[in-house]
């Protein structure tokens, strides 16, 4: 069984001063670097960096052509690692993402990234209805706060409400170091 890494937009939008910016980017993005690091060392060919670019510039965030959109140097891809640029929350919806992790004979996902409540969330639904055993990094993930009407909710609860979700009918939900240290037992 092979293993993949994808990589959910970890782009400068996301960070201090970025055209969207949400709690604690610095902190997931610290997180899904170590689990790059990991998957560099042992399983090079099936990294994955998702990159989304906005069809629709009223979106006003990753805009085509713009720093913002750029890929965060955290998680910055090498020369030999695979991009997926998508335009919908979906890494799937109309990428050749999953054909690439097919091809690679890959059955597993390891999903990081950004924003919990939106492209982690449809990323990691859409890995399990393909078949996908998947594996999310929690804490290599970041969300903002979000409202509805008078109704106020801290990204805190938006990150853990999702995650929750996800948490067993979905996914198996591991930290950074819960994941690495049981990546490491088994060598």
């Amino acid at each position: 069984m092979s293993t993949a890494l994808i990589i959910v937009d970890i782009q400068n939008d996301y960070f201090q001063n970025g055209r969207m910016e949400l709690v604690n980017p610095d902190k997931a993005a610290a997180n899904a670097a170590k689990v790059l690091e990991h998957f560099r060392k042992s399983n090079k060919e099936n990294i994955f960096h998702v990159q989304h670019i906005a069809a629709d510039p009223s979106l006003g965030f990753f805009l085509p052509d713009t720093e913002g959109a750029e890929i965060h140097e955290t998680v910055q891809p090498l020369e030999d690692e695979n991009i997926i640029v998508k335009n919908f929350p979906n890494s799937y919806l109309q990428t050749d993402l999953e054909s690439k992790l097919r091809e690679n004979g890959v059955t597993k996902v390891v999903v990081v990234g950004m924003m919990t409540h939106m492209c982690i969330d449809a990323t990691v639904r859409a890995s399990v209805d393909l078949g996908f055993e998947t594996t999310l990094i929690e804490d290599a993930c970041a969300t903002r706060t979000l409202s509805y009407q008078d109704k106020v909710v801290p990204a805190e609860q938006v990150h853990y409400a999702f995650v929750g979700a996800l948490n067993g009918m979905y996914c198996e939900v591991k930290s950074t170091e819960d994941f690495l240290q049981l990546e490491a037992s088994k060598l």
